[in-house]
């Protein structure tokens, strides 16, 4: 049986790295605000969710969250031993869900094309572009393709997978180039109203963005979206920085491994820039939307803003919320119930969007 995470029970050097983001958000309160106070308390591993999806609860702390790199070097090794993980378990996931993986090259980007063996009618003409996870440095390559191959498998679609340039050799806004020069040479040769595009966390973010460039420059829309627990606000406001630190054990603080990761990447940039931060982007005349999140998900608010946003935008958008997962855990494992439930929805949602 799993135990229960106890929070307030962790390492001297755990508790100061969240206690000073702490004490910076009291120092914030509006005049006459009195803040929450919480004792420390233990949060069981919930019995509302799957066997499967209570192991990835139960787990410990993401190694190295609250030490991040300090050097270019210091990036590329941590970027590396990631990689090296992700790229040894997707050969076996790709024959689970039996789909062929093939890289490729689109408009001078490295991408990848991810094909499922078997193509329903309705998705013959349809095509997906994926935007990769990872705070911004992680999962190069073939590291970036699970969450494509739960979607091609699972969905029954087509599936472009964009490895898109990250630092230490390019730095903001390579990834959105990237990203936008993918969807205009496809949108090209595929109908956009056939198309969307999605991903989850940085890749989630990007989606955003890409719509927002899209936008700015002419270009034409995808038909359909669905960025999961995106990083829709980097520059520090949310609810569940404070609520979910140290309970989400993936990203587990707001001031951890993700946030000077985004720091790295955005190399000085101002961070409330909506090509960073799209939750303060023009949301009027995008295109339908699906989130995803999970209720101990440390963007959990991050999400939450932007579904208020783009529904105050006049824009028609779902929120998914799952039980007891932190950050993008709905595509950690293939046997989970939960797995399957949220790339139905997703999906489904594209189903009811995408032209045929």
């Amino acid at each position: 049986m799993p135990t229960p995470f106890r929070r307030g029970a962790s390492t001297a050097a755990a508790l100061l790295a969240i206690v000073a983001p702490l004490a910076a958000a009291r120092a914030q309160q509006p005049a006459g605000l009195a803040p929450r106070e919480v004792p420390a308390h233990s949060l069981p591993v919930p019995t509302t969710v799957s066997p499967e999806m209570q192991r990835i609860i139960a787990m410990p702390l993401r190694p190295g969250w609250n030490t991040p790199p300090t050097t270019a070097e210091g990036w590329r090794a941590a970027q590396e031993a990631g990689a090296a993980a992700a790229r040894q378990a997707l050969p076996a996931l790709a024959q689970r869900l039996r789909v062929r993986v093939e890289p490729t090259v689109i408009a001078g980007v490295k991408a990848y094309t991810i094909t499922p063996e078997t193509i329903p009618p309705e998705n013959r003409e349809r095509l997906l572009v994926h935007v990769h996870g990872g705070c911004y440095v992680l999962n190069p390559a073939e590291a970036a393709l699970g969450e494509a191959i739960f979607m091609a498998g699972l969905g029954g679609f087509r599936v472009i997978s964009v490895d898109y340039r990250m630092p230490p050799e390019a730095y903001f806004p390579a990834a959105l180039d990237d990203v936008v020069a993918v969807w205009k040479a496809t949108a090209a040769n595929t109908d956009p109203r056939n198309m969307a595009i999605f991903g989850s966390s940085a890749g989630g973010a990007l989606t955003l963005e890409a719509v927002l460039r899209a936008k700015a420059e002419g270009l034409p829309l995808p038909a359909a979206i669905a960025p999961g627990t995106p990083m829709a606000d980097v520059s520090g406001p949310g609810d569940s920085f404070r609520t979910n630190a140290l309970v989400d054990n993936v990203l587990v603080s707001p001031d951890g491994f993700c946030d000077a990761a985004t720091r790295f990447y955005a190399d000085g940039h101002d961070l409330s820039d909506p090509l960073l931060s799209p939750v303060y982007g023009d949301l009027r005349n995008f295109p339908p939307t699906i989130l995803t999140t999970g209720t101990r998900d440390l963007l959990l608010s991050n999400t939450v803003r932007m579904h208020r946003g783009l529904r105050q935008a006049g824009v028609e958008a779902v929120l998914q919320v799952y039980e007891g997962q932190s950050h993008a855990q709905f595509y950690r494992d293939d046997t989970a119930p939960e797995t399957r439930e949220a790339f139905a929805e997703i999906a489904g949602f594209f189903n009811k969007h995408l032209g045929r």
